[in-house]
């Protein structure tokens, strides 16, 4: 089990619409370069990784350019168009593409293309927290803020004009996901099949594993791994990845 090999899994087929830019956010430039480009950078960089593989639609007309222009990740990033309508979905394509090159005891390390502030440092903590566990897991954070749970439950897009509190939820025990997630190949394309039958999207990889009933590990991340969804979270993420913050 310990020789088994780890592999990165990148879904970087979304839009963005959030951002409300005029390209897909996975290549708005952050730090002088492509904020995709600063996620397979990491990944590359890192002696752990076998190989990397990144999910793209097969409509997108960005990708290339940006790996002309960055030929250290010919031999250590492929490319796959084969991205779904969901991250859920986009995936499962991945792991259905790359099934022949790797062994049911391999690990993937799933990992947002809109989580640039990852390093090699965090990657390499994961793997070693993970190597012999027999679940799997993924980076995340202590919740240290008071959550409050609005009128409102509509997650797609919350009213933030004047809402009204509806409770104060507990943080005990509470952390705030991130990624990479990782878990073996077999049990993790075994998961994200069998919640293709849920009644409701998963919004991680993680989830999908514990609806089989499995517990994946908390490993603790890193604030600079936070993911860049609104337009003001740019700045920010910026001043992480020029080390400012």
């Amino acid at each position: 089990m310990t020789s088994s090999r780890n592999f990165a899994l990148i879904p970087a087929a979304g839009v963005g619409a959030r951002m409300g830019t005029a390209f897909p956010k996975q290549y708005l430039p952050l730090a002088g370069k492509a904020m995709l480009r600063h996620v397979l950078d990491t990944f590359a960089a890192c002696s752990a990784i076998t190989h990397t593989f990144v999910v793209v639609s097969a409509e997108d007309g960005y990708i290339a350019d940006m790996m002309t222009i960055a030929p250290a990740l010919k031999d250590r990033v492929t490319v796959l168009y084969q991205g779904g309508e969901s991250r859920h979905l986009s995936v499962l394509n991945g792991l259905k593409a790359i099934g022949n090159l790797l062994t049911n005891d391999d690990w993937v390390l799933v990992h947002d293309a809109a989580r640039p502030g990852l390093t090699v440092a965090l990657i390499e903590h994961l793997i070693d927290a993970l190597h012999d566990d027999a679940v799997g897991g993924l980076l995340a954070l202590p919740v240290v803020d008071t959550l409050k749970r609005s009128e409102v439950l509509d997650d797609r897009k919350p009213d933030t004009t004047g809402t009204r509190v509806r409770e104060t939820v507990s943080r005990t025990a509470l952390w705030a996901a991130q990624t990479p997630q990782m878990f073996r190949y077999a049990l993790l394309h075994r998961a994200l099949v069998s919640a293709l039958d849920g009644a409701k999207p998963i919004t991680d990889d993680a989830s999908a594993v514990e609806m089989l009933g499995l517990q994946p590990k908390l490993v603790e991340g890193s604030p600079s791994n936070f993911k860049v969804t609104l337009p003001h979270d740019v700045a920010l993420a910026e001043m992480f990845l020029r080390g400012k913050v």
